[in-house]
This record gives C-alpha cells, structure tokens and sequence, in this order.
C-alpha cells in the first residue's frame, strides 16, 4: 500500500503546481458568516453573560444525569436481591456505597400493601438536618408504595447541597431510597468557572506567576472572568415541538405532567420531550390540541437505507449525548470501533482509574507532576475528556465513549489547580511518543509560543504520532498553542444547533470543529457530569483519529490529519474560514475515506503541499543518485 501510494504522489507531481495555484491565489480573508461575526464581536460583559449561561447549562444537565443515575443505581441494586436474606442485600448495598461516595445514605424498605416497613439504614444520619430529610423520605415512601419513583428537589444542608431518591422493586414488594450528594454541582460549578475563564487564574498550584502578557511576557492580572437523508424512523416515545410562544417554568411543569416525562432538550427554538408511557400519536394529540405550536412532528432517526442504526443501551446515551449522533459516530460504529493496538494518550488533569465506566479502558501511563504516583486525576477535567473518548458503550449504564476498544494512556501534566508547566506538557508529550500512543489528545493550551513546547511537538509527530488540541475558551482570535502548531489538528467547538460556540476562539490556524457544549460525560468519583468548552471538542477529533488509526493502520498521522479535514461537514462560508476551520468533523464520512484510502490532494493545506514538494524532490535527487553513471 506505501509503494502505492508513493507512485500515486509521485505521479501526481505534473498537477501539484495547478493545485499550488489554485489555492495560494484564493482570498485569503474569507468572508465571515453574519452570525459568526456577530458572536465574534461582543464586548466584556457580553461575553461573560453568554459564558455564564453556558455554565448554567452544565449545571442544569448535570443536575438531570445524577438523578437518572441514581435512578438507575437504586433499580440495580433492588432487582437483583428480590427475597434473599437481609445480611447479603446490606453487604451489597455497603459495598455499592464505597465505590459511590456520593450515595451517603441508603434506606431498605419492605413494602406491604398500605404500610413502608424500614428494614435496615446504611450510612449515618445527617444531624440536625435529618429534619428536612426525613420530610422527603415520608413523600418518598408514600410515592414508592404506590410503585411510582421519587425525587425531592435539590436542598442545602449546611454547605452541602442534597435530594432524595427512591425507587420500588419491579415485582412491588421492596424498595430503596438515597440520600444523595450533590457535591457534583459545585464541583462543575468550581471547574467551569476557570475553564471558561469567570475567574482570574488560580493563584493555588506550584507557581508563582499568575500570568503574563503573551507579548510583552510582563505579569499580568487577567480580570474576566448532515447526512438527513431517507428518515423514516423515529423515536416512538419522543416528540419535536415549537411552540407559538416561549413556555414558562410553570408551563414545562404542566407538560411534564400531563406527558409523564421528565424535562425537555432544546435545541434552537424547538424542544425534544420524552415520555415514559406514552407514543408518540398521544403526544402529537396532547401538544396540538392543548397548545396549537407551530409544528409537533416526531423525533427522526437519520440513516441510509439498509444500514443499522448503533444505538447503545448505555443509560445516558439516548437522551443526554447529542454529542456522539451529532457527528455520525453511530454509523461510523459499522466501520470502526477502534482498536486496543491504537492508544489514544490523555495529557491532562490525570483519570479517575477506578471510575466504574473507564475500567479495563486505560493502559499504563504517567505522572510528570509526582513521578512516584499514579496518574490519578484530582480536578475532574481529564476524567471527563476521557469518558468523551473511551467510556464503556454497552455496559448499561452511564456513558458511551466514542471509541469502544481504544486504550487510553493518562499522562497527568497538570497539577490539582488545573495548572502545568511547558516542560510538563513537553515531557508527558515525549513520554507518550516514547511509550507507544499512536494519538495524544491535549485539551490544554496557552497564547505563548514556546519553542520548548514546539520541539517537543515536532518530536512526537516526527514519530508518526498524531496531536490534537483545544483552541481556547477566549472568543479570541490571538492563536493558542499548542494548537496553533502545524503538527497540531487544531479544534473549535460547536453547540447542538451547528453554531459556533460563542466561547470558542477562532483564527486561520483552526482546522475543524467538534461538539463542546454540554456534553455529558464521566466525573471522578463514579460520577457523572456535564461541560462546555473546547476542552471538551477535542477529545472527539482525537478519538475520532484512534478510530481512523484502527481501521487503516497504515495511513500516517499527516493523511489521517488531511481525511479529517476534507471530509468535515463545512459550516459558515462555504471552505475554511476562520471560525470553524475547514467545518465540523463528520466520523462516518472520514472513515468510509479511510477504508478507501482517499486523501484529495486538492484539499490539503498549503504547509502540507509544500512539504509534499519538498519530500518529491528529494525522492528525486535520490533516483538520480542512485542511477547516474
């Protein structure tokens, strides 16, 4: 296949000329998309209103996956005891609370028809705020014994913030309620505030500069803080609605009701329902008779003819990860699932290595920050980068990852602040080429240019190595490295609706965009959370590649680059502009690319033809050499 496609290139020397022509007299100053223009150009305060609201967005969809996970955990822990003896039931419930802190509280009740007997408690009470918690265990119980679930609304004891859950048995005659912790809140509440930069840099770490001006390199005190064709299936439960006018809280409650569903999705101006007992011909009844929208229609499945749709049975996936559907990674599922021989290395915050969704999912990788530890993840951000990339698909419950056999390798270069020196970045660059990752995803970055940093780049890509990084959560166009290093892909976000996320830094040297906001995945702690940043983006393009690796190994990481980026769905101006790069990447289409072996020469990027040129020519002086007389 090399010698292939080497004559391939060689022959292909007659035209490279026109194609240099072509693409170097094109405008280089393409013109913006009004929209993206307009998000390009807000002021301080707007930019912080608009980040804050994305931020409450995480915190709303965070809120809804602890609750349908602990939703879950309680079925799982009742159905399978039934009537087995006290002692056993308390043992695996015991055992279920040290892997999942955050359940500090579990009650086990024997129901009878009109009474809740409590049969046994572990964990212990909660002081003096066991008053309003024994409140909602008495609603609780009474929702339990007429077979219903329960959940109270969130509530502050102290500084913590809690609800109780409950679910009854599926044969009626047990139940289990939950006192649940809602650190995961504040947790991504505290994150967020610094990955989208609301707050100044962390003064806590191991360094004494805050921050510097990338110019003049004095210290600095930061104060800001598709493919639709042939639908005909859809989901029989859901439905897609518009509304004439935008509904209150107290109008969503009602429909939550009347429907038995939980809350919507939006997406741009129309809402997704789901509902637990109804179809959807009851659910196009209610909502056209009750609130006349402008449209009620179903919620389509996408797909080709005669082929299957993947769609997981991992809890969240279905409702939760427009993610992974968003940039056809269901039907690239029939291409490519990864490979084990393909490990995609994390350089981050570290993993969450006893995180129930990432077990068996990593190999052995490293901590630069203290070389005597494991690579364990002490912030939450790299734990939640590698869900994007590697969480368990078909185990049932939380997450699916994108990649169903990738390893990942956690190289831990950022300490607890989130905060990592050039030289960690640079070493847990090099340890990772050296350790055998084909892919290294760095969901990091800074606006210096740091030559340090750059060699340590060019080493691991001159190992073949494929690097991808996050852009920035600035709205700047000032470029951010490593991303902006031409070894590096460099990735922009996009929100569900296809817009650029109005956090995103943009700029010529962007190559394409990936989903990164909202988006669900693991948090330490056998938790699961929500967030929004190019930190998230970039995980999809690196597993993406992993993904690419493993169904042609014997395509270098330059072509699985190039495939990526000409077979990206193009947003905004029609070609690369500079706010989604050459578009959003599309995974069906790239590795169905893959599998064919095309890389368009037309669709490369200047650095790559000219560096083709270069390595033509000295193919050439090389022939010459060795057949001159």
């Amino acid at each position: 296949m090399k010698s292939r496609r080497l004559w391939s290139l060689l022959g292909a020397v007659s035209i490279l000329g026109l194609f240099l022509v072509i693409l170097l007299s094109s405008d280089p100053q393409s013109r913006e998309p009004d929209l993206a223009k307009n998000r390009s150009r807000i002021s301080a305060p707007e930019e912080k209103t608009v980040k804050l609201s994305v931020m409450q967005g995480d915190l709303n969809a965070t809120d809804r996956l602890s609750r349908l996970d602990a939703r879950q955990h309680l079925q799982t822990l009742l159905d399978p005891h039934g009537n087995k003896k006290q002692e056993k039931i308390k043992a695996s419930v015991a055992k279920h609370q040290v892997s999942h802190p955050q359940y500090e509280q579990i009650i086990w009740f024997q129901l009878r028809p009109g009474s809740v007997k409590e049969v046994f408690r572990c964990g212990p009470e909660q002081g003096p705020h066991q008053k309003i918690i024994s409140r909602y265990m008495k609603q609780a119980q009474t929702q339990i014994l007429k077979g219903k679930s329960y959940q109270s609304p969130t509530f502050q004891t102290g500084q913590q913030s809690y609800f109780v859950a409950a679910e009854p048995s599926s044969d009626k005659t047990y139940g289990a309620a939950a006192v649940v912790n809602h650190k995961v809140l504040s947790q991504v509440k505290n994150h967020q505030r610094k990955n989208l930069r609301l707050i100044p840099y962390p003064k806590e770490g191991s360094f004494k500069i805050e921050s510097i001006h990338t110019d003049t390199l004095q210290d600095l005190t930061v104060k800001t803080g598709h493919d639709n064709q042939n639908a005909s299936h859809y989901y029989e439960n859901e439905i897609v609605v518009r509304f004439q006018q935008e509904p209150i809280a107290d109008d969503m409650l009602l429909i939550a009701s009347a429907i038995d569903g939980s809350a919507p999705r939006k997406l741009g101006n129309a809402y997704v329902f789901r509902s637990r007992s109804k179809n959807f011909n009851e659910l196009k009844a209610y909502f056209t008779t009750t609130w006349r929208p402008v449209y009620a229609e179903p919620h389509y499945l996408y797909l080709t003819n005669n082929e299957p749709v993947n769609t997981p049975n991992d809890l969240l996936f279905s409702q939760y990860q427009w993610n992974l559907p968003a940039i056809e990674t269901n039907r690239g599922w029939d291409l490519s699932k990864g490979s084990e021989d393909v490990v995609i290395a994390v350089i981050d915050t570290g993993i969450d290595l006893d995180h129930t969704d990432l077990r068996g999912q990593t190999v052995n990788g490293y901590n630069v920050v203290n070389p005597d530890d494991r690579p364990m993840d002490d912030v939450g951000h790299g734990t939640h980068v590698a869900g994007i990339i590697s969480a368990l698909v078909n185990n049932g419950e939380g997450v699916a990852g994108m990649s169903w056999y990738n390893k990942i390798m956690p190289i831990k270069a950022l300490d607890s602040s989130g905060s990592g020196t050039t030289y960690a970045v640079a070493e847990g660059i090099i340890w990772a080429a050296d350790h055998g990752a084909k892919v290294i995803n760095m969901s990091l970055g800074n606006y210096a240019d740091s030559q340090f940093l750059h060699d340590a780049v060019k080493y691991a890509y001159d190992r073949d190595v494929l690097l991808v990084a996050a852009s920035g959560n600035d709205n700047t166009e000032r470029p951010g490295f490593p991303a902006a290093y031409p070894e590096v892909l460099a990735v922009g976000a996009t929100n569900s609706d296809l817009t650029r996320a109005e956090y995103s830094n943009y700029g010529d040297y962007i190559d394409v965009t990936a989903p990164g906001t909202n988006i669900a995945s693991t948090y330490p702690g056998n938790q699961y959370a929500a967030l929004s940043g190019t930190s998230m983006a970039s995980p999809h393009v690196a597993a993406m590649a992993g993904l690419i690796r493993s169904l042609n190994p014997d395509l270098t990481n330059r072509e699985v680059m190039d495939i990526m980026i000409s077979h990206a769905l193009d947003l905004g101006d029609k070609g690369k502009d500079k706010y989604f790069g050459n578009g959003q990447v599309d995974v069906f289409r790239s590795l169905k690319a893959a599998e064919n072996d095309e890389v368009p020469l037309q669709m490369w990027p200047h650095h790559v033809l000219n560096r083709l040129q270069e390595e033509l020519k000295r193919q050439q002086d090389l022939k010459n050499d060795t057949f001159s007389p």
